[in-house]
């Protein structure tokens, strides 16, 4: 049963950084370099990295992450130190803050820009991404640092798990 705590606990770790690490990605390059096109191609490009991020491989690592940091919690319970499961708790509640505000905020904020329609098409590029681009980035930033919380949770809870086993 540690083999699986561990696996399980190692796996929530990996899929967590991978979404930790897309926000901040975001958060440094991403936005910050879209900053500095003008309006229609600001639209055009957010529109196809909206479309371009919903794959499998994405929703794995992102719904996953959620799914293995659950299954590290009632592996803990079941059986290992109640403080690595305070520590993986804790990843799920950050975790989840960052699943709500993707869900409530930068989803809804993509699917009106693709509401828009194409880019060249548009009369007023400009009022499109000033309705998009300031919100959608400060909530990144919030789910950037939920996510990357949520990894230090779990890395912590990793280590102390190696301290107890």
């Amino acid at each position: 049963m540690a083999v699986l705590r561990t696996a399980t606990l190692v796996g929530a770790v990996l899929l967590a950084g991978l979404s930790a690490g897309l926000f901040y990605s975001y958060a440094c390059s991403v936005m910050p370099g879209l900053a500095q096109v003008g309006d229609r191609a600001f639209v055009d490009t957010m529109q196809r990295i909206n479309t371009a991020i919903l794959n499998g491989w994405f929703m794995l690592s992102f719904l996953g992450a959620l799914v293995l940091i659950v299954a590290a919690g009632l592996l803990q319970w079941r059986g290992g130190d109640r403080t690595v499961l305070l520590w993986i708790a804790a990843a799920a509640v950050l975790y989840l803050v960052m699943l709500v505000v993707t869900g409530t905020v930068n989803v809804p904020l993509n699917d009106k820009l693709a509401a828009a329609g194409s880019p060249d098409s548009l009369t007023d590029p400009a009022a499109v991404r000033a309705a998009f681009e300031d919100v959608w980035v400060r909530w990144n930033l919030v789910r950037a640092l939920a996510s990357t919380a949520a990894f230090g949770c779990l890395t912590w809870a990793l280590a102390l798990s190696g301290r107890t086993s």
